[in-house]
């Protein structure tokens, strides 16, 4: 399975959400709402969840092992920096 589009939406807020990805893979299975998250460690990823009627989340979608979620990690980190550097350039005249 690989990934063939990671698309990322900077989000400004007080809170430490950074942004919101999609992402897709072999161009036919795409996932929303993946949360780009400051932590005391720098950028994390968390998965799409709902909440459960006793308050806390389950993922609803989500890598089963830790390689796939590097993968996915890394492709959403690549792009959300690459998103930051493009709000960040100076505008051309």
């Amino acid at each position: 399975m690989k990934i063939t589009d990671v698309r990322v939406k900077l989000v400004s807020s007080e809170s430490r959400l950074r942004g919101v990805a999609t992402i897709t893979f072999d161009e036919s299975f795409v996932v929303h709402d993946i949360r780009i998250i400051e932590g005391e460690n720098g950028i994390f990823v968390a998965m799409p969840s709902k909440k459960t009627p006793n308050g806390t989340f389950r993922d609803i979608a989500h890598p089963i092992h830790g390689e796939m979620r590097k993968v996915i990690e890394d492709a959403i980190v690549v792009a959300y920096n690459e998103a930051l550097s493009e709000t960040s350039e100076p505008e051309e005249e």
